[in-house]
């Protein structure tokens, strides 16, 4: 069973938390490339807030963004083009945006598989909170009411990248998320279905903290692992 090193950096920017994704995920090739300490491997689970930023993957297309440099700049909104898979989405306070640095030669080597698995564990937590979650077939996210296309809406977003069998970027989850800003982008890529929140389906407030102990308590189930907290990540 493998043991992932958790942190939660809190509200941070997306510069800043990929920068220390970069990080985790050179210290990790380097440790596999000595053959230093393989038989206690690193693996890392970063979760944290945005400061407000689009993100568009590097399959994305540009014009996904229907807001203009100006506008986001009087927003104050940030926007990145990035190396993770996906189209465009964004990230802001009352989003829990989980980033899996693991070292996939002590899982398996099935990205499909990795994406399913990260799937189960928003599908788990949201569980826990009455929400049913669901799979839309050829679509990647995890989608409320999915009967009819009409009414099928994400709550949570995926985008990942594998570099030599180890992940980083991961998901996004809305739980108290201004859905205001989703206004100006097609999210994902995707023009026929909206985006929801976990507020915006309960009604009411959601306590992060126990969202983020949920997400911590599925994930060990679902990937087999053991979370160890860790305040020693460096920013």
């Amino acid at each position: 069973m493998q043991h992932v090193i958790f942190r939660q950096l809190g509200r941070i920017r997306f510069c800043d938390a990929w920068q220390l994704q970069e990080q985790l995920l050179t210290e990790i090739a380097e440790k596999r490339k000595l053959g230093i300490d393989q038989n206690d491997p690193l693996h890392y689970f970063l979760l944290c807030e945005h400061e407000p930023v689009f993100t568009l993957g590097k399959s994305g297309k540009p014009d996904h963004l229907l807001a203009s440099p100006q506008l986001l700049n009087n927003k104050g909104i940030e926007f990145y083009h990035i190396n993770r898979g996906g189209d465009i989405t964004f990230h802001g306070p009352g989003q829990w945006v989980g980033y899996p640095i693991l070292d996939l030669d002590y899982f398996f080597h099935d990205i499909h598989r990795y994406v399913n698995y990260l799937e189960e564990t928003i599908i788990l937590t949201l569980k826990e909170f009455g929400i049913r979650g669901e799979r839309i077939k050829g679509q990647t996210g995890v989608w409320i009411d999915t009967t009819q296309p009409a009414t099928a809406r994400k709550i949570c977003a995926f985008g990942v990248r594998c570099s030599r069998w180890i992940t980083m970027h991961g998901f996004a989850l809305n739980v108290n998320t201004s859905l205001e800003n989703f206004n100006l982008i097609v999210p994902c890529g995707i023009r026929d279905k909206s985006v929801t929140s976990m507020q915006n389906e309960l009604g009411k407030e959601v306590n992060m903290h126990q969202v983020e102990e949920s997400i911590k308590r599925n994930f060990e189930k679902v990937f087999n692992c053991i979370i160890t907290k860790s305040d020693k990540i460096e920013i």
